[in-house]
Order: structure tokens, then C-alpha cells, then sequence
């Protein structure tokens, strides 16, 4: 809805309705601005105006002359920030693992890791984790080496943020496909509604879990080791989701008193 001097006009803004629905060159512009440290209202608010065509010709204090596709009018501020709740999706984690599709000329390997082999996820989680605890860009550069092919990725900032959306969206994923294996992930957002700021703690345990899913994949036979890292990492997971249920099943049958 939009106020012009003489009348009120309605006006159909289209916008992309979750994380999936975003092409490369919207993801990019979203981690660009994430990357210059906008708030999330900024961002949804730059993004809406991309994203609907909307132009701004003026601004008048609160007021914004704007034009959409012929249409010149007035918009109020408290009408764009009430139309940037359509993109409130923006504020968190991705609910199915999103990424660029080229960096460069490099290529990306499968969004939700189908195909690929359990010793990359294992890397690649080990370089998160370490991300994490440490904020060093570094590791993300390590990680964007294993994502893409071929190797040797050189990142910008908004790059950078897309590795990290990428790998804590497949996160969130897997914590829902293999519910018993992996504990749920957090999806509530700081403050501002920026993912990236958020803080874990998961980096002093993560080489004991990593070598308890590779014994538990192995059932303690050092032998199968590089067979297990060569398998699927779907496959991989499947087999310690399935064996994470008995446990907790036996548990629930057999309590410890």
C-alpha cells in the first residue's frame, strides 16, 4: 500500500519467500551486505527495495518518493518497515542448505553433501567448529578449498559469510534428517538477526566425537578406517543415526539405576 498526494494505490510486490527461493546473484547481495555489517532491518530493507523494483527517487525525512514499474507515489517509513517483514526469513538459519553455485570458476560440490565422500564432511566440520571457536577467516578459506572444486578458492568477504550460511544451514539440516545422531541446532538469532555474530562452544569436544563416529563406523577395526572415510556421507550418517536409535532404545529399555 503506498500514499500519493491525491490518492492511496496499491501495489503487488513480489518477493522471494524463503532461502531456497534466492538465484546466486540474490544470495551474493544478501552476504554482501551481511559482510559490510548492516543490522537485519538495514539488509531486509535494502533487499526489499532489489528484490520489488522499488526506486527511490527522494527522501523527505520519513517520507520516500519512490517508483515501481511506471508508478511514481509516497511511501511512509513505518510502511517499509512493515513490508520488510515479508523477508523476515532473512534473520535465520536457512532450513535447507543453501550456497553459491560458482565461485570464480570454481564449482560447488552437492548443497546437502549427497555424494560425497564422509571424510570431507569430517574436515569440513572439523574447520567449522575450529571457525567457531576462533573467528579466524582462515578456516573458512580451508573450508571453501574442500567445497569447491578445483581447490585453491581465493574468497571475498560476502564469500566468506556464504561458507558459513552454507555449512551451519546443512547443519540445521542434518540435526532434522538425523535426528538421533545430532543434537538440534539452535536456530534463534542475536539482537540484530545476524547468524554470523552467534557464538559456540562446541570446539573442545569436536576430535573426541570425530573419533568416535569413525570408531563407531569401524566397530573398533582400524583396517576399515579409510573404507569408512571413502564412503558417502549420507550413507555415513544413516548407519550412526540408525545406531544412535538403538541406543537411545536399549537406554529407554534397559535404564541405568
Amino acid at each position: 500500500m503506498a500514499t500519493g498526494s491525491k490518492e492511496t494505490i496499491s501495489i503487488d510486490l513480489k518477493l522471494p519467500k524463503k532461502w531456497e527461493d534466492l538465484n546466486d546473484k540474490q544470495l551474493r547481495y544478501v552476504f554482501a551486505l551481511l559482510s559490510q555489517g548492516f543490522t537485519a532491518t538495514e539488509v531486509k530493507t535494502y533487499c526489499l527495495h532489489r528484490w520489488a523494483g522499488l526506486k527511490v527517487m527522494h527522501r523527505y525525512g520519513n517520507l520516500w518518493a519512490c517508483k515501481h514499474e511506471g508508478l511514481q507515489f509516497i511511501l511512509a517509513a513505518e510502511q517499509v518497515e512493515r513490508a520488510t517483514h515479508a523477508l523476515d526469513w532473512l534473520d535465520n538459519v536457512p532450513s535447507l542448505p543453501v550456497r553459491l553455485a560458482k565461485i570464480g570458476s570454481h564449482r560447488a560440490i552437492d548443497a546437502q553433501f549427497q555424494g560425497v565422500p564422509f571424510e570431507t564432511f569430517i574436515v569440513c566440520d572439523n574447520l567449522y567448529q575450529g571457525y567457531l571457536a576462533t573467528k579466524s577467516d582462515v578456516l573458512l578459506e580451508q573450508m571453501a578449498s574442500h567445497l569447491y572444486t578445483p581447490g585453491n578458492v581465493r574468497l571475498q568477504d560476502a564469500e566468506r559469510i556464504s561458507i558459513f550460511y552454507w555449512f551451519a544451514s546443512l547443519k540445521t539440516f542434518f540435526a532434522k534428517v538425523f535426528k538421533h545422531f545430532f543434537q538440534p541446532i539452535d536456530n534463534a538469532s542475536d539482537a540484530n538477526g545476524n547468524m554470523f555474530e552467534q557464538e559456540q562452544s562446541q570446539y573442545d569436544v569436536l576430535q573426541n566425537a570425530v573419533n568416535a563416529q569413525i570408531r563407531a563406523l569401524t566397530k573398533g577395526d582400524i583396517t576399515k578406517e579409510k573404507e569408512v572415510l571413502s564412503l558417502d556421507t549420507w550413507r555415513a550418517l544413516t548407519e550412526l543415526d540408525a545406531q544412535a536409535k538403538e541406543y537411545e532404545e536399549f537406554n529407554a529399555k534397559y535404564p541405568s539405576k
